[in-house]
C-alpha cells in the first residue's frame, strides 16, 4: 500500500498520533511549542518541574487578592465632542476640598458603540457633590446633581486596568499569574489576581503601585527659586528596553525611546522635552551640576549659591533617582537633532531599582487605583498546594484504575478493551499538551475538568462499542461503518448538549466553575472531532475481516 493510500484510508488514526506528538513536545520539551523564557518564574528551576505544565494557585501555592477599583463615574453627559476636553480640564482644574487632582486621575471618554460621553474620577478623596459641581464648572450647560455619580468605574476602565496587571504579572517574570474581574450580587466588580508563589505583602505590592512614570526638571527658575516641573510622562514614552548595567561609567539604567509622533494640535513628546531642556538651561549652565545627594527627601536642600539641575525619576510620586544631563545627549538637544531619534538611558540606582521601572513602563499605570481597604485576600501554602497536587494525581490515577476495571468486566475482550483505555488516555494526554502549549495554569477546578472528560470520553467509547456489537460480531466493514455512523449521531448530540449546558460557566465570571467548564468543554471537542474517530478506525481494523 503506498503512502498516499494508507493516509487515505486511515487519516483520522493518523491525525490522533500526530496530536499525541505535538503534545509530547508542548509537554515534554524544553520551551514546549513556543519558548518564552521571559514568563518563567524566578524561583522556579527546570528541575522543579521536568514538564511545561503552569500549576495554580490550588497545586502550586500563593496568593489571591480580590479589591474593587477606586472611583467614580458620571454617566450619559449631555456634551459635543468639541467639549470633551474643555470637561476634562475642569475636572483638573477644580478647587477640591481635600486634594488636588492630577491628569491621570481623571478622564471623559466616549463610548462610539452607545454614542455617549462618560466622566470618570479615580480617587476616595473627592465627594459626589465635588465632582457633580466640577462637571458643572466647564461652562458647557451641564446639569449634574450629586444622584447623578455612581460609585465605581467603566469596564472600558477594568479592561486596561486587568491588561495593565497582567503585563506587569508577565514583566514581573511570575509563572502563571492571572487576572480577571468579578461582580457582586450587588453589581460592584472587583478586579481578582491570582498569582503563585506569592506572599500577600508581594502581591499587594505589586498591585498597590500605580505604575506612573515622570521624568521632573528639577532647576533654578526666573527669580533664583528651585522649582519642580514634569517634562516628560508615561505616555509619553514610545518604548522602553530592559533592566540594563553600563560597564564602563558604571551605573543601572532602562533605554527609553521618546514618541516623536505630532499631534494635530500638539508637538510630539519628543520635540517638546527637547524644547523644555534647552529653555531651562540643561544644555547650557545647568550641564553636569546636580548634586542632590538625599533621593528620598520631599524636599531638596538649596543652596542659592550651588543652583542645581536635575532630572529626576519618579514613579508613583516618589524619587528614585536624581541625575544632570550628560554631554552628549545636551550637545544633541542643543543642536536640535535629538528628536529625530529620541533615545536616552533613565538611570537609576540599582539592579532593583531598574528592573521594577522596566515593569511599570512596559505595562503602563493603572487607569484606576484598587481600594485595599475593601480586598479579600486568599493565600495557600506551598507546602499544603504540593499536598493537593500529590491528592490529585492519586485520584486521577483511582478513576482511570476504576474506568479499566468496569471496561474489562464489561467486555472482556482485549480488541475491545484496550484501544477505548488507550484513546481515553490520549485524550487526556492532548488536553495537557494543550494546557502546556498555551500555558494555562492548571488549579483543581481544572483537575475536576480532567476527572470528568475521562467519564464522559468512556462512556462515549462504550456507546460505540455497544452500537457496533450490538448484533453480536460484524465482519462487514459497511455493516461496520453503519453502526457507527448511529452512534456517532447519538454522541454527537450529547456533545452538543454539553457544550451548550457548560458555555455560561465558561464565558462568565464565576471563579474556579470557568475553569472546570473550559477544560471539560475542550475535552468533549477534542474527543468528537479526534478521538472517537480514531477509536471507531482502530475498531473497525480489530472486529473486521474485510
Amino acid at each position: 500500500m503506498s503512502p498516499v493510500s494508507f493516509l487515505k484510508e486511515h487519516w483520522r488514526i493518523v491525525l490522533l498520533v500526530a496530536f499525541i506528538s505535538v503534545a509530547l513536545v508542548a509537554l515534554f520539551v524544553p520551551g514546549g511549542i513556543v519558548a518564552d523564557d521571559s514568563l518563567a518564574g524566578e524561583n522556579e528551576s527546570v528541575d522543579d518541574n521536568p514538564t511545561n505544565i503552569e500549576y495554580g494557585l490550588g497545586l502550586d501555592g500563593g496568593t489571591r487578592v480580590s479589591a474593587p477599583p477606586t472611583g467614580m463615574t458620571a454617566d450619559n453627559l449631555d456634551i459635543e465632542h468639541d467639549e470633551q476636553r474643555q470637561v476634562a480640564s475642569a475636572l483638573y482644574e477644580y478647587d477640591y476640598e481635600n486634594t488636588d487632582l492630577e491628569t491621570r486621575d481623571a478622564t471623559v471618554r466616549f463610548h462610539e458603540e452607545e454614542n455617549r460621553f462618560t466622566a470618570e474620577i479615580f480617587t476616595d478623596e473627592v465627594t459626589p457633590a465635588e465632582f457633580a459641581a466640577a462637571l458643572e464648572s466647564a461652562d458647557v450647560g451641564l446639569e449634574v446633581s450629586e444622584d447623578d455619580i455612581e460609585e465605581g468605574v467603566t469596564q472600558q476602565t477594568r479592561d486596561e486596568i486587568i491588561q495593565t496587571i497582567e503585563l506587569r504579572i508577565n514583566e514581573a517574570g511570575l509563572d502563571g499569574g492571572s487576572a480577571y474581574q468579578e461582580a457582586t450580587l450587588g453589581g460592584q466588580y472587583y478586579i481578582v489576581t491570582e498569582v503563585p508563589g506569592m506572599t500577600p505583602d508581594e502581591l499587594r505590592d505589586l498591585l498597590s503601585d500605580r505604575g506612573d512614570v515622570r521624568i521632573v526638571a528639577y532647576y533654578p527658575d526666573e527669580d533664583g527659586n528651585q522649582t519642580n516641573e514634569t517634562v516628560l510622562q508615561g505616555e509619553g514614552i514610545a518604548d522602553s528596553g530592559v533592566a540594563s548595567y553600563n560597564d564602563e561609567r558604571g551605573y543601572h539604567y532602562v533605554p527609553i525611546t521618546v514618541d516623536g509622533t505630532e499631534d494635530e494640535d500638539e508637538n510630539s513628546p519628543a520635540s517638546e522635552y527637547q524644547a523644555a531642556m534647552n529653555e531651562h538651561g540643561f544644555t547650557g549652565e545647568g550641564q553636569g551640576r546636580c548634586h542632590i545627594q538625599d533621593r528620598e527627601a520631599d524636599e531638596f536642600d538649596f543652596d542659592p549659591d550651588d543652583p542645581q539641575w536635575c532630572l529626576l525619576t519618579v514613579v508613583d510620586d516618589e524619587v528614585i533617582d536624581a541625575h544632570s544631563m550628560g554631554d552628549g545627549l545636551a550637545d544633541n538637544m542643543r543642536t536640535g537633532t535629538w528628536e529625530n531619534d529620541p533615545t536616552f538611558e533613565m538611570i537609576v540606582p540599582s539592579q532593583q531599582d531598574a528592573h521594577f521601572l522596566a515593569v511599570n513602563l512596559q505595562s503602563g499605570a493603572l487607569t484606576a487605583p484598587l481600594d485595599f481597604e475593601r480586598d479579600q485576600t486568599f493565600t495557600l501554602q506551598p507546602a499544603l498546594a504540593d499536598q493537593f497536587k500529590l491528592y490529585s494525581l492519586l485520584i486521577g490515577g483511582l478513576a482511570v484504575l476504576t474506568v479499566c476495571g468496569m471496561i474489562f468486566l464489561r467486555y472482556r475482550d482485549p480488541r475491545v478493551a484496550a484501544p477505548m483505555f488507550l484513546t481515553a488516555m490520549a485524550e487526556v494526554l492532548i488536553l495537557l499538551g494543550f494546557a502546556a502549549a498555551i500555558r494555562m495554569p492548571l488549579d483543581l477546578s481544572h483537575v475536576a475538568g480532567f476527572i470528568a472528560v475521562v467519564g464522559t470520553g468512556v462512556d462515549d467509547l462504550v456507546i460505540i462499542a455497544d452500537e457496533v456489537m450490538d448484533e453480536g460480531d460484524v465482519n462487514s466493514r459497511r455493516v461496520f461503518e453503519s453502526r457507527f455512523r448511529k452512534a456517532f449521531w447519538i454522541i454527537g448530540a450529547a456533545a452538543a448538549t454539553t457544550i451548550i449546558a457548560l458555555s455560561p460557566l465558561a464565558v462568565l465570571s464565576l471563579g474556579d466553575l470557568r475553569g472546570f467548564a473550559i477544560i471539560t468543554i475542550l475535552g468533549v471537542l477534542i474527543g468528537v472531532l479526534i478521538t472517537r474517530p480514531a477509536y471507531g478506525d482502530i475498531l473497525q481494523r480489530l472486529l473486521t475481516d474485510k
